[in-house]
């Protein structure tokens, strides 16, 4: 039985790229992101947009600015800022195995690739499409291994208003100025991660500090570098395995907090590396984004055979370990946990005091943000199919894709309502989660990038 289990853990760990803030009242305004969408998710890393103008229906022709095919695979979400969009890409010289959809034992590929490889970010006009630049970073074969339907750019850009720093796992960050030009280079060193699957946390950027986690089973660490030169600023060992979440920075009412989500446990530092508080009780596999509003930080980790798949919401002021035990759902610092909700690989959407939980098999909840009070649960999203990118909302609507390119619309609100779905081509596989800047949505598929937007 044991062993069958293993057998299972490891064939459903299918996804792990994808990738993924309340005051008091829970009246706080969505993000802006009508200028940019500077990483994952966006402003907040909230996938919350304010833009009143995005198109609520599209398919692969209708409300279609532009479409862009993209060369190789990868995984990565596009980011944007002063009209650029950036994403990155990794070519195969040779044959690429197609990846299969949903969860499914089989896709571990534990050893590197012989073939020579291409890693490469594009630079494209935000409202045309049209290629501004293109930089080949390395070439050459893998140095590490990736499941069947991970990639090797499967880690999200981050932007800002001077430069875009591009983190490929198991290989190096490179950091260009908004015109393409090569500022400068960090190598990241490969280390082996669980059963081959590959990298995908992305970096997260805060003022004059990049920070870039690296959780493997060799040797983890936390790293916070200047973003002017790339010269480490601390590093701090970590006594974790292999984990795919994205770090978060936390600005809250007392303090920052880098906020670090493991399956060991999650870990709160401080802008100089400290080690503030921590807890334990998550999934076997961490893979999604944490985001706050205000004084509330929300923190999920949900691997589907797993007993413990746990969202937790937790107010700022704590210090040491503030598990809960296994009968507790709350505490001085935490708020509320549903210790059997999270999703696996989509993160959890916080969107006018209400927090949706898509799970990978199709699955959509929710429940209050400020109480974790069930308003829905387990609704299944009719012929939803798989899914991995996380969800986003804007216009009192939210919007789940599948990876068959397949955009589910629900009214935002407490009961469950599907409006109706809109269909991408056949060959639009999609495991990337979309960006959104002003009138404009930006989904990347296994083969190209559409920019759709409102009567095109």
């Amino acid at each position: 039985m044991a062993h069958s289990t293993k057998l299972v853990r490891r064939g459903l760990a299918a996804v792990l790229m994808l990738h993924g803030c309340i005051s008091v009242g829970l009246a706080a305004d969505a993000p802006n992101a009508t200028d940019s969408w500077p990483q994952f998710r966006g402003p907040g890393a909230r996938g919350v947009s304010d833009s009143a103008t995005i198109p609520e229906r599209w398919t692969a022709t209708e409300n279609v600015l532009w479409k862009s095919d993209v060369p190789g695979r990868g995984w990565s979400s596009p980011v944007v800022r002063a009209g650029r969009v950036f994403l990155t890409t990794v070519i195969n010289r040779e044959a690429s195995e197609m990846p299969l959809k949903g969860l499914y034992l089989g896709g571990n590929r534990p050893k590197a690739p012989t073939s020579v490889h291409e890693w490469w970010v594009y630079c494209l006009d935000l409202n045309t499409g049209k290629e501004l630049w293109k930089e080949k970073v390395h070439e050459g074969p893998p140095p590490g291994a990736k499941h069947l339907k991970n990639s090797f750019a499967s880690e999200t850009p981050v932007v800002d208003d001077e430069r875009v720093y591009c983190l490929f796992g198991n290989l190096g960050l490179y950091v260009f100025d908004l015109n393409g030009k090569r500022l400068w280079t960090k190598t990241i060193e490969a280390h082996a991660m669980q059963d081959g699957w590959g990298t995908a946390a992305s970096p997260t950027l805060d003022g004059d500090r990049l920070y870039v986690i690296n959780d493997n089973d060799e040797q983890s660490y936390l790293l916070s570098l200047d973003v002017r030169t790339g010269n480490e600023v601390w590093r701090v060992a970590r006594d974790e395995k292999s984990n795919w979440s994205t770090p978060f920075v936390w600005h809250n009412s007392q303090r920052t907090e880098i906020i670090t989500p493991g399956t060991g446990r999650v870990r709160s530092y401080s802008i100089d590396g400290k080690e503030l508080w921590s807890l334990k009780g998550m999934s076997s596999i961490t893979i999604a984004t944490p985001f706050a509003e205000g004084d509330l930080l929300f923190v999920t980790s949900g691997f589907i055979m797993s007993r413990k798949r746990p969202i937790y919401a937790i107010r700022p002021g704590a210090s040491g370990d503030i598990s809960l035990a296994d009968d507790q759902t709350s505490s001085q610092f935490v708020t509320w946990c549903n210790w059997r909700a999270a999703p696996y690989n989509p993160s959890t959407l916080l969107y006018r005091g209400i927090l949706y939980v898509l799970l990978d098999r199709g699955i959509l909840s929710a429940f209050d943000a400020g109480t974790g009070k069930k308003f829905f649960e387990n609704e299944r999203i009719a012929d939803g199919g798989a899914f991995t990118a996380s969800p986003w909302a804007c216009n009192g609507k939210v919007f789940c894709i599948n990876e068959d390119g397949t955009t589910f619309v629900f009214k935002a609100g407490e009961k469950y309502e599907l409006l109706h779905s809109n269909k991408l081509a056949d060959d639009d596989m999609t495991l990337a989660t979309p960006a959104i800047v002003g009138d404009k949505l930006l989904i990347r598929t296994a083969n190209r990038l559409y920019c759709i937007s409102q009567g095109k």
